[in-house]
């Protein structure tokens, strides 16, 4: 690969239908050529600490991820560089030993509810999109993910959201919405949005 690799960053709300605009971007553009890099991954270790506080945490507030080490990652991997990505574990609250090998690819994906919060994350991405969708949609979703696929209970998820999730919202991830070159209202669902996302990456994919 000579050219540097097109950074996209997909941002939203907490269930707001990032993965689905993720896989059908993925879907769209073929998955060789695409390196997918989530903010969770960056999550900060908690080991120090005992599971029943480590689930007090609020993890939707910008200190919660180690953002400077995802930048650090995609500053090496756009000059060239092969990195070994964190893997978080979601039911204990801690950073796995095992790390992912990455290599650069034509196209890096980043997705997450707070990646255009952080200046010198936003200013390596080449093209920003927001995935927009209403609030209770966003919640049912975080409750189905959470349960099902994390491991946790209904009243705890109904509490992080009560307690953390909507009024970091507010604070953070709907003001970052500004910072967006591209709106998508409905996220997965808004089909002929996605089919304008696709066209346009190929665009620049062939500059």
């Amino acid at each position: 690969m000579t050219d540097p690799p097109l950074i996209i960053g997909v941002g939203g709300g907490s269930g707001s239908g990032k993965t689905t605009v993720v896989n059908k971007i993925v879907q769209g553009i073929g998955k060789n050529n695409i390196l997918l890099i989530e903010h969770d991954s960056y999550y900060r270790d908690l080991s120090h600490i005992t599971l029943t506080e480590r689930q007090k945490q609020n993890f939707d507030h910008p200190s919660a991820l180690e953002t400077e080490l995802m930048i650090r990652h995609l500053d090496a991997l756009k000059k060239g560089y092969k990195v070994d990505l964190p893997v978080y574990d979601f039911v204990a609250h801690t950073r796995s030993e095992k790390t992912i090998s990455a290599v650069p690819r034509e196209i890096i994906l980043i997705d997450g509810i707070l990646i255009f919060v952080e200046p010198k994350l936003r200013e390596l991405m080449d093209i920003k999109i927001y995935v927009d969708t209403d609030d209770d949609v966003r919640l049912l979703r975080r409750l189905k993910r959470d349960i099902i696929e994390r491991g946790r209970d209904f009243d705890g998820v109904l509490n992080q959201y009560e307690k953390f999730v909507r009024p970091m919202h507010l604070e953070f991830v709907e003001p970052s919405k500004r910072y967006s070159d591209i709106i998508i209202p409905r996220g997965g669902e808004n089909l002929v949005a996605l089919q304008m996302v696709i066209a346009l990456i190929k665009l620049r994919l062939k500059q």
